[in-house]
């Protein structure tokens, strides 16, 4: 659906917005479980952002000058959250399982068959893992405090009688939500920035703007469907009920009624954001995504640092993206190198 005005009452209004989440599907029995949850792990992660912020600084540090990327978008996210993930009294093996996901295809789907195969290879280790792990804390309890990790968020934020294997999927579900989305989201930011800045020089805008700037120009879920809940005539066609209606963020990320050149990577378009069309990479209306905020601050945070007193250059990348069930950049190599040998806090936000 290419019309932004029908796009957007396709996501805002409650008669194609009734019922459950699609991002959920069916693994919680109501509306109101899923929201539960999703607060649950809004609430868990967001006391966690200093220590966030703390550890992209000694992450980031320890980058190789030249670094290979998408995939370290992820891996830098992933390093970060590692002990929020899981803690460290989680079993070694789990651990390292979800390690080893980050560059096995879990976080988005494989474009090539070997890559899938890995991923098929590796995806039911780590879900038998996850459930053992499940049941071991349910029987032992989990504290009522505050949640450890994100896999006791989970476990707390479902209804009691969700089944283990159930639970363990949510986790996988929002872990890929939380740690592919705000990656790739960095990965983009700092490909786009690196293609039309200038090699070797300082970034001219802000990380806050070149993150959302990123995001409109390649939205990472390039597509988000709502289904009729009965027979309607919607845009002049008349639809039987359950069909899919499908809206694309870049579509209307680009509709050139809305947007002034929205072709071009202009992230100085943010500095009067009331200027801009519509803007959805999370998503708009009741099914808005509860983490958007944490996840555009986490997404800044990391390109701020990345950026904080170094010289970044890009080398090998293009704008087209790689679509499979979302859409990421192709591979590039940034070149980072610091310009000082003390630098000031990474965590810096520009």
């Amino acid at each position: 659906m290419g019309d932004s005005d029908l796009a957007l009452v396709v996501l805002r209004d409650p008669e194609f917005n009734a019922g459950l989440s699609t991002f959920y599907g069916d693994l919680l029995p109501s509306r109101s479980a899923q929201i539960a949850l999703g607060h649950t792990i809004r609430n868990t992660i967001r006391p966690r952002l200093p220590d966030y912020r703390r550890n992209l600084a000694e992450a980031v540090a320890e980058l190789p000058t030249s670094a290979r990327w998408p995939e370290a978008g992820p891996a830098l996210v992933y390093r970060c959250l590692a002990d929020l993930l899981l803690h460290s009294t989680s079993p070694p093996e789990l651990r390292l399982l979800l390690a080893r996901s980050v560059g096995a295809g879990l976080l988005i789907r494989s474009p090539t068959i070997r890559g899938r195969v890995r991923t098929e290879l590796l995806r039911p280790r780590l879900f038998a893992a996850l459930t053992r792990d499940i049941a071991r804390r349910r029987a032992r309890g989990v504290d009522p405090g505050e949640p450890r990790d994100l896999l006791d968020a989970v476990i707390g934020g479902c209804p009691e009688e969700t089944r283990d294997p159930v639970v363990a999927e949510l986790y996988l579900l929002l872990y890929r939500s939380i740690v592919g989305n705000v990656g790739y989201a960095v990965a983009w930011s700092v490909l786009l920035a690196g293609l039309h800045g200038v090699p070797g020089e300082p970034w001219p805008w802000p990380a806050e703007w070149i993150v959302r700037e990123a995001a409109r120009h390649r939205p990472f879920v390039w597509m988000v469907g709502r289904p009729t809940p009965h027979a309607v005539e919607f845009g002049g066609v008349a639809l039987p009920p359950g069909t899919i209606l499908s809206v694309s963020p870049y579509l209307l990320h680009h509709d050139e009624r809305r947007w002034s050149r929205p072709d071009l990577f202009r992230p100085e378009r943010w500095a009067e954001p009331q200027a801009c069309g519509p803007y959805l990479p999370f998503s708009t209306g009741p099914f808005v995504c509860g983490g958007a905020v944490i996840a555009q601050t986490m997404a800044t945070d990391t390109v701020a640092a990345l950026a904080d007193d170094a010289r970044l250059s890009v080398v090998g990348g293009a704008a087209r993206p790689v679509v499979t069930n979302a859409a990421a950049p192709r591979p590039f190599t940034l070149s980072r190198t610091t310009k000082s040998p003390t630098s000031s806090p990474a965590s810096k936000r520009r």
